[in-house]
Protein backbone atom coordinates (compact mmCIF):
# COMPACT_ATOMS: atom_id res chain seq x y z
CA UNK A 1 0.00 0.00 0.00
CA UNK A 2 1.48 3.35 -1.18
CA UNK A 3 2.85 5.62 1.78
CA UNK A 4 0.35 8.76 0.38
CA UNK A 5 -2.80 6.23 0.96
CA UNK A 6 -1.24 5.58 4.58
CA UNK A 7 -0.85 9.16 5.55
CA UNK A 8 -4.46 9.40 4.03
CA UNK A 9 -5.84 7.46 6.47
CA UNK A 10 -4.09 8.40 9.50
CA UNK A 11 -5.55 12.11 8.78
CA UNK A 12 -9.52 11.23 9.36
CA UNK A 13 -10.49 11.18 12.70
CA UNK A 14 -7.56 13.93 13.75
CA UNK A 15 -9.92 16.36 15.24
CA UNK A 16 -11.92 16.11 18.62
CA UNK A 17 -14.09 13.79 17.60
CA UNK A 18 -12.45 10.92 16.51
CA UNK A 19 -13.05 8.64 13.71
CA UNK A 20 -16.89 7.04 13.89
CA UNK A 21 -17.83 10.68 15.32
CA UNK A 22 -16.35 12.22 12.35
CA UNK A 23 -17.78 10.68 9.45
CA UNK A 24 -21.35 10.87 11.32
CA UNK A 25 -20.55 14.20 11.98
CA UNK A 26 -19.86 14.65 8.18
CA UNK A 27 -23.20 13.40 7.01
CA UNK A 28 -25.15 14.74 8.93
CA UNK A 29 -25.98 17.71 7.24
CA UNK A 30 -26.69 18.36 3.64
CA UNK A 31 -24.14 20.70 2.99
CA UNK A 32 -21.45 18.83 4.23
CA UNK A 33 -22.96 15.88 2.16
CA UNK A 34 -23.06 17.82 -1.11
CA UNK A 35 -19.80 19.26 -0.74
CA UNK A 36 -18.72 16.02 -0.15
CA UNK A 37 -20.23 14.56 -3.41
CA UNK A 38 -18.80 17.64 -5.11
CA UNK A 39 -15.33 16.75 -4.06
CA UNK A 40 -15.42 13.88 -5.73
CA UNK A 41 -15.69 15.74 -9.07
CA UNK A 42 -11.94 17.00 -8.10
CA UNK A 43 -10.02 19.28 -5.93
CA UNK A 44 -12.40 22.80 -5.55
CA UNK A 45 -12.22 26.08 -3.93
CA UNK A 46 -14.67 27.61 -1.63
CA UNK A 47 -15.62 29.98 -4.29
CA UNK A 48 -16.52 27.02 -6.45
CA UNK A 49 -17.93 24.75 -4.03
CA UNK A 50 -20.49 27.42 -3.17
CA UNK A 51 -21.40 27.54 -6.63
CA UNK A 52 -22.06 23.83 -6.63
CA UNK A 53 -23.87 23.49 -3.74
CA UNK A 54 -25.79 26.94 -4.04
CA UNK A 55 -24.97 28.27 -0.42
CA UNK A 56 -23.43 31.69 0.29
CA UNK A 57 -19.62 31.42 0.66
CA UNK A 58 -19.64 32.06 4.54
CA UNK A 59 -21.57 29.54 5.01
CA UNK A 60 -19.86 26.86 2.41
CA UNK A 61 -16.94 28.23 4.65
CA UNK A 62 -18.04 27.12 8.22
CA UNK A 63 -18.99 23.39 6.68
CA UNK A 64 -15.31 23.02 4.71
CA UNK A 65 -13.44 23.98 8.19
CA UNK A 66 -15.34 21.74 10.29
CA UNK A 67 -14.81 18.72 7.39
CA UNK A 68 -11.20 19.74 7.28
CA UNK A 69 -10.43 19.75 11.15
CA UNK A 70 -11.75 16.34 11.40
CA UNK A 71 -9.60 15.26 8.27
CA UNK A 72 -12.61 14.24 6.20
CA UNK A 73 -11.60 16.61 3.60
CA UNK A 74 -7.73 18.00 3.02
CA UNK A 75 -5.87 21.00 0.98
CA UNK A 76 -4.96 19.80 -2.26
CA UNK A 77 -2.93 22.60 -3.26
CA UNK A 78 -3.03 26.41 -2.68
CA UNK A 79 -2.37 29.33 -5.32
CA UNK A 80 -1.73 33.06 -4.91
CA UNK A 81 -4.61 34.97 -6.14
CA UNK A 82 -5.53 38.91 -6.46
CA UNK A 83 -1.22 39.74 -5.12
CA UNK A 84 -0.34 37.93 -1.86
CA UNK A 85 -3.82 36.35 -1.13
CA UNK A 86 -4.13 32.46 -0.84
CA UNK A 87 -6.58 30.40 -2.13
CA UNK A 88 -7.02 26.36 -0.83
CA UNK A 89 -8.40 23.55 -3.01
CA UNK A 90 -9.76 21.08 -1.26
CA UNK A 91 -10.12 17.05 -1.74
CA UNK A 92 -10.52 14.60 -0.61
CA UNK A 93 -9.48 11.14 0.34
CA UNK A 94 -8.85 9.41 -2.96
CA UNK A 95 -8.61 5.23 -2.20
CA UNK A 96 -7.42 2.88 -4.78
CA UNK A 97 -8.96 -0.54 -5.05
CA UNK A 98 -6.86 -3.03 -2.58
CA UNK A 99 -6.92 -6.69 -2.74
CA UNK A 100 -7.20 -9.25 -0.07
CA UNK A 101 -3.62 -9.47 0.91
CA UNK A 102 -3.61 -5.66 0.65
CA UNK A 103 -6.31 -5.80 3.46
CA UNK A 104 -5.08 -8.28 5.62
CA UNK A 105 -1.60 -6.19 6.18
CA UNK A 106 -3.53 -3.37 7.35
CA UNK A 107 -3.34 -3.25 11.19
CA UNK A 108 -7.10 -3.04 12.42
CA UNK A 109 -6.65 1.03 12.84
CA UNK A 110 -6.14 1.61 9.15
CA UNK A 111 -9.03 -0.97 8.51
CA UNK A 112 -11.31 1.10 10.51
CA UNK A 113 -10.12 4.38 9.13
CA UNK A 114 -10.40 2.73 5.19
CA UNK A 115 -14.00 1.84 6.01
CA UNK A 116 -14.83 4.98 7.45
CA UNK A 117 -13.93 7.22 4.32
CA UNK A 118 -15.68 4.36 1.89
CA UNK A 119 -19.09 4.79 4.40
CA UNK A 120 -18.51 8.57 3.92
CA UNK A 121 -17.89 8.79 0.15
CA UNK A 122 -21.19 6.67 -0.39
CA UNK A 123 -23.45 7.64 1.70
CA UNK A 124 -22.80 11.18 0.85
CA UNK A 125 -23.13 10.18 -3.18
CA UNK A 126 -26.44 8.43 -1.24
CA UNK A 127 -27.98 11.35 0.07
CA UNK A 128 -26.90 13.86 -2.40
CA UNK A 129 -28.62 11.64 -5.44
CA UNK A 130 -31.64 11.54 -2.65
CA UNK A 131 -32.40 15.01 -1.96
CA UNK A 132 -31.87 15.60 -6.08
CA UNK A 133 -34.85 13.38 -7.12
CA UNK A 134 -31.99 10.38 -8.66
CA UNK A 135 -33.00 7.72 -6.67
CA UNK A 136 -37.18 8.10 -7.67
CA UNK A 137 -36.83 9.07 -11.37
CA UNK A 138 -35.56 6.12 -13.10
CA UNK A 139 -37.43 2.50 -12.96
CA UNK A 140 -34.11 0.86 -13.04
CA UNK A 141 -31.97 2.42 -10.36
CA UNK A 142 -30.68 -0.74 -7.97
CA UNK A 143 -31.87 -0.27 -4.50
CA UNK A 144 -31.62 -3.66 -2.72
CA UNK A 145 -31.21 -4.28 1.29
CA UNK A 146 -31.68 -6.46 3.77
CA UNK A 147 -30.43 -9.00 6.28
CA UNK A 148 -28.97 -12.37 6.00
CA UNK A 149 -28.34 -15.48 8.64
CA UNK A 150 -24.90 -17.04 6.90
CA UNK A 151 -23.15 -19.61 8.21
CA UNK A 152 -18.98 -19.80 7.95
CA UNK A 153 -19.11 -21.38 3.81
CA UNK A 154 -22.10 -18.79 3.58
CA UNK A 155 -19.91 -16.01 4.42
CA UNK A 156 -17.13 -17.19 1.90
CA UNK A 157 -19.42 -17.33 -1.17
CA UNK A 158 -21.05 -14.05 0.11
CA UNK A 159 -17.83 -12.53 -0.25
CA UNK A 160 -17.08 -14.17 -3.22
CA UNK A 161 -20.08 -13.37 -4.90
CA UNK A 162 -19.56 -9.38 -4.18
CA UNK A 163 -15.88 -9.79 -6.00
CA UNK A 164 -17.33 -11.31 -9.08
CA UNK A 165 -20.00 -8.72 -8.99
CA UNK A 166 -17.45 -6.06 -8.90
CA UNK A 167 -15.47 -7.89 -11.42
CA UNK A 168 -19.16 -7.88 -13.60
CA UNK A 169 -19.63 -4.19 -12.70
CA UNK A 170 -15.83 -3.23 -14.57
CA UNK A 171 -16.46 -5.32 -17.52
CA UNK A 172 -19.52 -3.18 -18.10
CA UNK A 173 -18.00 0.32 -17.43
CA UNK A 174 -14.94 -1.15 -20.18
CA UNK A 175 -17.77 -2.45 -22.96
CA UNK A 176 -19.68 1.08 -22.26
CA UNK A 177 -16.58 3.38 -22.20
CA UNK A 178 -15.77 1.92 -25.74
CA UNK A 179 -19.31 2.36 -27.27
CA UNK A 180 -19.36 5.96 -25.70
CA UNK A 181 -16.30 6.49 -27.93
CA UNK A 182 -17.28 5.22 -31.05
CA UNK A 183 -21.08 6.83 -30.49
CA UNK A 184 -19.77 9.96 -28.70
CA UNK A 185 -22.53 9.45 -26.33
CA UNK A 186 -21.77 11.57 -22.95
CA UNK A 187 -23.07 8.85 -20.73
CA UNK A 188 -24.28 9.17 -16.83
CA UNK A 189 -22.41 9.18 -14.15
CA UNK A 190 -23.84 5.94 -11.85
CA UNK A 191 -22.71 5.46 -8.11
CA UNK A 192 -22.21 1.70 -7.69
CA UNK A 193 -22.58 0.44 -3.74
CA UNK A 194 -21.35 -3.29 -2.68
CA UNK A 195 -21.79 -3.61 0.81
CA UNK A 196 -21.40 -7.43 2.97
CA UNK A 197 -20.39 -6.87 6.56
CA UNK A 198 -21.48 -8.50 9.99
CA UNK A 199 -24.21 -6.64 11.61
CA UNK A 200 -23.73 -4.71 15.05
CA UNK A 201 -26.22 -6.29 17.38
CA UNK A 202 -25.42 -9.46 18.23
CA UNK A 203 -28.86 -11.05 18.15
CA UNK A 204 -28.56 -15.05 16.51
CA UNK A 205 -30.92 -15.50 13.91
CA UNK A 206 -34.45 -17.27 14.68
CA UNK A 207 -33.59 -21.13 14.88
CA UNK A 208 -34.69 -23.43 12.03
CA UNK A 209 -38.47 -24.94 11.99
CA UNK A 210 -38.04 -28.74 11.74
CA UNK A 211 -37.78 -29.99 8.28
CA UNK A 212 -36.57 -26.25 7.30
CA UNK A 213 -33.44 -26.12 4.95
Amino acid sequence: MAVKVVEALRKLGRGTRGVEDSVSYSLGHRIRCEILAALHEGPECAAGLAKVVKQPLSTVTHHIEELLKDGSIDIARTEKVRGNISQHYYHVVELPEFSDEEIAAMNPEDRQVLAALILQASTSEAMASLWAGKLSNNPRVSLIWNRIPLDGQGQEDFADLILGTWSGVKKIEAESTNRRIESGEPGVMYIVTLFGYERARSSAPPPLASGEA
